[in-house]
């Protein structure tokens, strides 16, 4: 720690001081201050004499005023496995900067968990319920996948099980191990279904090996009837197309406005991990709806505003996408739709009726893009025989309007 700027970062496990290396013990003997959790900071042996600071909850709003307290002096930060793996490290990177801090990395948990089951770590998935709902593991449930779980708590593989009962998976294989690397470490396995290990560890992973069960595929367009809801619900072959013409990239928020079922804005977020949305919503009941239809579905961080565009919109984060399903014939809704997008962002609206496609040719006239109506025939039984039931033709204009969000 010769450069007091430079915060180090120590990846310590459940072994505690006897795994760490000679570098990370060196690092944490010369330092003058080390952060870390209360269990952390008990790992350190007496010959490391800095003064020990638990870290404060919430942590990331005191993170910069704790660091710029310290500095002048050589300060430690340890962290459970590796720092950059769902750690402290990635926090510290992105608030002080990549340069101002080391990492000791010591193996993850996951890295551990794989090695002890003999797993192909590559080929697993891995789900994070540290700070996120339960319901985030429906997303990661298709038969014959193995995920490794990195748990809240003790209670955590109690609701995993149960979760995967509840999904149809209660034949899927439960490994819970915990306290890797350590003197306490300990494996318990059994299925879903009959689940009965009284709570643990709160130090553990959950290993999932999925056997048969409903697969729920990534790509836009589930089938209606998974979606709860009073009919107000973009139809299967509708939503591929448009989610098709909203492009989900990763890392970017979608405005779902109008958002009925909430089937856009959750399709958007089951694309990928790091997608998120906002839906817009003025009924009182579709809001409870979409909130119940995003935890089934495996997206709880669906954001759900109750309010009625274009008032509902007033301090929303600015969006890479917006998404008009209903309310398009409301004054001001889509010029300020246009006016919120980033630079370079699109904009998608369906219409079914007259005066919301007198609204799209509008736009349409005005700032160019893409015109698509489609027509979606489904088959159903006429008396002995088969016949075509016809929905509501759906207009859908994507655009990517010059002088979004300000440019131009």
């Amino acid at each position: 720690m010769s450069n007091p700027e430079v915060v180090t970062v120590v990846g310590v496990g459940a072994g505690g001081w006897s795994d760490l290396s000679g570098t990370a013990r060196r690092a944490l003997t010369s330092a003058e201050v080390i952060f870390g959790s209360a269990r952390q900071l008990d790992l350190l042996p007496d010959t490391v004499t800095a003064r020990r600071e638990k870290w404060p909850s919430p942590l990331v709003p005191a993170l910069p005023g704790l660091i710029e307290a310290e500095r002048g002096r050589a300060v430690g930060v340890l962290a459970s496995g590796d720092p950059m793996f769902h750690g402290i490290g990635a926090t510290l990177a992105r608030v002080l900067g990549p340069d101002r801090i080391r990492v000791l990395p010591h193996p993850s948990s996951v890295s551990l968990a794989a090695a002890r089951l003999g797993w192909d770590l590559a080929a697993a998935d891995v789900v994070t319920l540290v700070t996120a709902p339960v319901a985030t593991l429906a997303r990661w449930l298709h038969p014959g996948r193995r995920i490794l779980v990195l748990s809240a708590g003790a209670h955590t593989p109690a609701e995993v099980a149960a979760l995967l009962d509840d999904r149809g998976y209660g034949s899927a294989s439960v490994t819970v191990l915990e306290q890797l690397g350590g003197p306490a470490e300990r494996v318990v396995a059994g299925t879903a279904d009959g689940w009965v290990v009284p709570p643990g560890d709160p130090l553990n992973v959950v290993a999932i090996e999925l056997a048969d069960g409903p697969p729920a595929s990534w790509v836009a367009g589930l089938p209606d009837d998974v979606y709860a809801g009073d009919g107000q619900l973009t139809k299967r072959e509708v939503r591929a197309v448009t989610l098709a013409a909203l492009s989900p990239v990763p890392g970017q928020l979608l405005w779902d406005v109008g958002a009925g079922s909430g089937s856009i804005g959750i399709e958007w977020m089951r694309a990928h991990p790091a997608c998120r949305a906002i839906a817009v919503e003025s009924s009182a009941d579709r809001i409870a709806t979409i909130t119940a239809n995003a935890a089934a579905l495996g997206v709880p961080g669906l954001r759900v505003v109750h309010g009625r565009a274009p008032d509902a919109l007033d301090g929303l984060p600015a969006p890479d996408t917006i998404f008009i399903g209903g309310g398009l014939t409301r004054d001001g809704v889509l010029d300020r739709c246009l006016a919120a997008l980033r630079p370079g962002g699109r904009l998608v609206a369906n219409a079914v009726t007259v005066e919301s496609e007198a609204v799209i040719a509008a736009g349409y006239a005005k700032h160019g893009g893409e015109l698509t109506r489609i027509t979606v025939q489904r088959g159903s039984p006429v008396g002995g025989f088969t016949g075509w039931r016809s929905f509501m033709p759906v207009t859908i204009w994507s655009v990517v309007p010059l002088g979004s969000g300000g440019s131009q």
